[in-house]
């Protein structure tokens, strides 16, 4: 069998993170993924403090391996027909322009189903493409600051804190992916093939994701609050504590799993003392029972106590460094990570993460390196029905 999206063409205007990793997520599934960059090249070639990476940054190489390139420049008329002409063979376009940019283009969606009806067309934006702030400028931080998402991060009495990574950007692009491929699938499914608009919105995904909190809000009016690192459940047994070596993230939300808990830790005492008998009541004296944990959590380390709890039946985990983490015994096997090649003489290969998830078969993944700027310009105007693309000051 093939790869569930072998065959698929995908013209993708997209640059830096959200869109690019969309697509790498289309590309890890057997997509071909035609990167459309500008002169320049994407900036996201730029993103690293290796200065001999420049051009071919890991973040990058991350979210483009397996990609073809080619460069256009879409102020052109050549630039212009060549994207057409490359649209009008897709099934799938991408763009994460700011709104009004792609239709000032002539490129736009209700333009480009002229010459391709069937096509599914993706647009990624900050805010989406109208209401009152479609027009301001948004990145990952910002959509996390607008969102809310800042303002539920940290402990109680800090104030509003980033998520350490671009979490609004690798959650939109997955949303989009999956958006993407449920929009190809309607379309295989109509007798007339009709394609499909999607306005992706980073501010809705960020809503989405955390759909946890914004539904008691919206259905009861509770209001989100900063719970540092005590859980969604609140429970004084579900949040991290410092140990003998390192800290320890427990999860005991259940009855039973207190009770787990409690035998697990030699504490038999915490289990018959009033205060701490059922879920109301340790709530009520969480800080009591924090106090009691802590002095036991301090009697071993952190890996023993996550072998202990887990062997208990008592959701458990040592805090690791993400480094610590790719060493785990558990990933072996997973299919988690890819070997690619890299056009750079300061790294020839490297490995980058997979989808995240397995199939029996002909599963995610690529073999393919990332593409150098424009790579494969001559192959696809050529495959496009144009022979060259005119040099800079040349008229289109």
């Amino acid at each position: 069998m093939a790869q569930p999206l072998e065959g698929v063409r995908v013209a993708d205007f997209s640059h830096v993170i959200a869109g690019p990793l969309a697509t790498q997520f289309l590309c890890l599934l057997g997509a071909e993924v035609i990167k459309v960059e500008p002169p320049g090249g994407d900036v996201l070639r730029n993103y690293t403090q290796r200065k001999e990476l420049r051009g071919m940054a890991e973040p990058f190489i991350g979210a483009n391996a397996g990609k073809k390139s080619i460069i256009l420049d879409l102020k052109t008329d050549f630039g212009r027909e060549a994207a057409r002409r490359l649209i009008a063979t897709a099934d799938i376009m991408v763009e994460n322009f700011r709104p009004g940019v792609i239709d000032r283009l002539g490129l736009g969606y209700e333009t480009v189903r002229e010459i391709n009806p069937g096509l599914i067309f993706c647009s990624i934006s900050g805010y989406g493409q109208d209401g009152p702030m479609r027009d301001y400028p948004a990145i990952d931080q910002i959509i996390q600051s607008v969102s809310g998402l800042m303002g539920l991060s940290g402990e109680p009495d800090s104030g509003p804190m980033r998520i350490g990574f671009p979490v609004v950007d690798t959650y939109s692009a997955l949303l989009a992916a999956f958006a993407i491929q449920a929009a190809y699938i309607q379309r295989e499914r109509d007798p007339e093939r009709r394609g499909q608009y999607i306005d992706m919105s980073m501010l809705d995904a960020s809503l989405v994701m955390m759909a946890s909190v914004v539904n008691p809000l919206v259905i009861s009016n509770i209001e989100p609050k900063r719970t540092g690192n005590r859980g969604f459940s609140l429970a004084p047994t579900a949040d991290t504590f410092e140990t003998a070596e390192n800290a320890i993230t427990i999860g005991a939300v259940q009855q039973y799993q207190y009770e787990r808990l409690c035998a697990a830790l030699g504490r038999p005492d915490l289990l018959s003392d009033p205060r701490f008998a059922d879920p109301d009541s340790r709530m009520a004296h969480d800080r009591e029972l924090q106090a009691e944990l802590a002095k036991t959590f301090m009697t071993k380390t952190a890996l023993e106590w996550e072998a202990i709890l887990s062997e208990a039946g008592v959701p458990a985990g040592a805090v690791r460094p993400v480094r610590e983490v790719l060493k785990l015994p558990q990933l072996e096997g997973r299919n988690l990570m890819l070997e690619v090649e890299v056009p750079n003489p300061a790294i020839s290969r490297a490995t980058i993460l997979n989808a995240g998830f397995r199939f029996a078969h002909d599963g995610p993944g690529v073999s393919a390196p990332p593409p150098l700027p424009g790579e494969h310009t001559d192959e696809i105007l050529s495959e496009l029905g144009l022979s060259c693309q005119p040099e800079e000051g040349d008229p289109a």
